[in-house]
């Protein structure tokens, strides 16, 4: 059998998933440490606060994360007193789910931090590579 070389340094998917683990790092030590808050966790309530009051449902298909991820951060949220849960009248087995005055607050506390952890991500680039490097994936995203 002919040996195959193959550079998995130099594979797309691998570069970008290594990207994304690298980079998600430095903001998941604040959420963390603040707020004792899983990555699913602070997923689930930055789409309540920038989306406003839905569904567990619609929090996996927003944010494409796995029910099963999302139930778990749902009940860490609702035990950290961030968010709230209300039946829906017309079907009982689903929740209207929104972030309490705490969960709005924390929410405004992690977008400041986002946006700066962001701009010291940002400064690693020329403002024509940082351009580049978002449209490109932005049609990643897309694919």
């Amino acid at each position: 059998m002919a040996e195959v070389h193959f550079d998995l340094g130099q594979f797309l998917p691998y570069l970008l998933n290594q990207a994304a683990e690298a980079s998600s790092l430095g903001f998941q030590k604040y959420y963390r440490q603040r707020y004792g808050m899983l990555r699913t966790e602070w997923r689930a309530l930055f789409h309540l606060g920038r989306y406003g009051a839905m569904t567990a449902k619609e929090i996996c298909a927003r944010a494409s994360l796995h029910k099963t991820k999302v139930s778990r951060a749902v009940g860490a949220l609702e035990q950290k007193r961030f968010l709230t849960r209300v039946p829906q009248e017309h079907d009982r087995r689903h929740e209207t789910l929104s972030l309490t005055r705490q969960g709005e607050a924390v929410y405004a506390d992690l977008c400041q931090a986002a946006r700066t952890y962001d701009a010291q991500l940002a400064a690693h680039f020329t403002p024509e590579e940082r351009h580049i490097l978002r449209q490109c994936l932005e049609k990643i995203a897309k694919l």
